[in-house]
């Protein structure tokens, strides 16, 4: 497959490495970057492009690194700047890239800034966070933290409020203060000059706020049970118009060093998310494009809404899709075992870059925490924990799982025993087989990799859609349903199935009709035309 026409996150595939969980070198339980380095091998052999490692900068870990209290070091639990360098450069000298979890929104109130802006009011970094006076007895307006509780905290000593959209002990950073723009960005300096190949910047759509902290309006949609931050529609604290200069401002020091990606995690309606590959595509260069993981799993459903993505984007815009990631529940757990086959064919035949979740590929589900285990702030202050996505890989079925001499900082998955590399690497039935038949396939196919992508009708929970480049067609006819289906090939030619969630019908030949049984899926190579 000719590749030089694309950048290397075009037609690569992202994986997700939940740092403190992937693998650890050293028996304290956590995982650390010299586990990752470990692994690396794995990885390549699956054949995946690009690693997005979580935070793993210094900091007290009230969010578990999503309080930065330095943007230019690494954590002690981690490992130090050393082992992340060896871990660039054996990472680069197996042709994988490595993207940074970047937290820009909101520092650690440990961070010497927040230390030196909450000191006193003339402090010359005071204006570096967002601080307000209360209105009446209260904070300065309605708005909401996503952990639960207002969004504004009280400072007994500079008696005023500061914001933070997470938990208190993650303040916002005053992104309309250029000294703070000028910080952050030598910061992604530090790690650019360190070799780094981009950032996954994390809650994108937060950074600017309102000018005149303007209350948020109630949320018509509201249902009880809910999660209290959703009683409110996010418009004055979020997304706001002038983050997209922001976001020019990051693509432009990117674009000074050659081949960096540029990630947005975004959680918005689409037609609000492809804003954020700019006005001349000079923003992000993927904004995470969530629908695969926040619609219901209903092929209407999710066809219209990748025709809806596909005719949203900015000409010459590049699509993206996720499956998994550390904050939401695991595609086996979502969908079921079944499904989860079917929704790795779906992932990994789109048009556009995949990224995947570390474990879904052997079919990780959540685990079970009891509630004296749970250690996520979110699971303890509003009740929605996402712990239960966020345990060890399973690499074996030896104790700890392979990911741990020691006793590992999250319970095991019940099943790791069964679930895990070890086991599933030789079985040419399981699921970590079928990724990677996938991921071959994919690699050496332009048709999947980076070929046009055509909706065809079908009826039933079935999704149906061509792939073609060069002369090269698949169909790929996926059944998120339990019954069967029979899908007519009248319209799109005949040919032969290469890869099935059955692997029994793997190089069947196919014409006329073509029957699918429940939650199965085919990938056809379609003959010439």
């Amino acid at each position: 497959m000719q590749q030089g026409l694309y950048q290397w996150w075009q037609h690569g595939i992202v994986y997700e490495v939940y740092v403190r969980s992937f693998s650890d070198s050293n028996g304290d339980g956590v995982g650390d970057l010299a586990g990752i380095r470990e692994k690396l091998d794995y990885l390549a052999w699956l054949g995946v492009d690009a690693l997005w490692l979580s935070p793993i900068y210094p900091s007290p870990m009230a969010d578990f690194g999503y309080d930065v209290a330095d943007y230019t070091d690494v954590d002690p639990l981690f490992g130090k700047l050393k082992d992340m360098d060896a871990l660039i450069e054996a990472a680069h000298s197996r042709g994988l890239k490595i993207i940074l979890d970047f937290v820009p929104n909101h520092s650690s109130n440990q961070h010497p800034w927040f230390l030196e802006s909450k000191s006193s009011r003339d402090n010359p970094k005071r204006d570096w966070y967002i601080w307000k006076d209360g209105k009446g007895d209260g904070p300065p307006n309605n708005w909401l933290g996503s952990f639960g509780g207002s969004a504004w905290t009280w400072d007994e000593t500079t008696q005023q409020y500061y914001c933070h959209a997470f938990l208190p002990e993650q303040p916002d950073l005053n992104w309309r203060n250029p000294e703070v723009r000028q910080a952050m960005y030598a910061a992604m300096q530090f790690w650019l000059e360190r070799g780094v190949d981009g950032f996954r910047m994390d809650v994108l759509w937060h950074l600017i706020k309102d000018e005149a902290f303007r209350d948020n309006p109630v949320n018509p949609d509201y249902r009880a049970g809910d999660i209290p931050y959703n009683s409110l529609v996010p418009a004055y604290s979020t997304d706001q118009p002038e983050v997209h200069t922001i976001v020019q401002e990051m693509r432009n020091l990117l674009d000074r060093y050659k081949e960096r990606v540029l990630i947005g995690e975004i959680y918005l309606p689409i037609r609000r998310l492809v804003a954020y590959y700019g006005a001349d595509k000079d923003g992000a260069h993927l904004p995470f494009n969530f629908q695969l993981i926040t619609l219901p799993w209903k092929a209407s459903q999710v066809s219209a809404a990748v025709s809806e993505y596909e005719g949203a984007l900015p000409p010459g815009a590049w699509p993206n899709w996720v499956l998994g990631n550390h904050d939401q529940p695991r595609i086996a757990s979502r969908v079921g075992l079944e499904q989860a086959r079917v929704a790795a064919m779906l992932l990994l035949t789109l048009r556009g870059t995949p990224t995947l979740y570390y474990g879904d590929e052997i079919g990780m589900r959540d685990a079970a925490i009891a509630p004296e285990e749970i250690r996520d702030p979110q699971g303890i202050n509003v009740g929605v924990s996402r712990d239960p996505e966020r345990t060890p890989m399973q690499w074996a079925r030896a104790p700890g799982a392979g990911f741990s001499s020691g006793r590992p900082w999250l319970p095991l998955a019940v099943d790791y025993y069964r679930v895990n590399v070890e086991s599933e690497r030789e079985d040419r039935y399981s699921m970590l087989s079928l990724y990677r038949r996938l991921i071959e396939l994919r690699r050496k196919s332009a048709a999947l990799n980076v070929g046009s992508y055509t909706p065809v009708v079908s009826e039933g929970d079935v999704i149906a859609y061509v792939r073609e480049a060069g002369g090269e067609r698949y169909l790929a006819l996926l059944n998120l349903g339990h019954r069967p289906y029979s899908f007519s090939l009248e319209n799109v030619g005949e040919g032969e199935i290469v890869i099935a969630t059955d692997i029994e019908r793997e190089r069947e030949r196919v014409a006329g009709r073509i029957r699918l049984s429940g939650d199965d899926g085919v990938l056809v190579r379609l003959d010439p035309k």
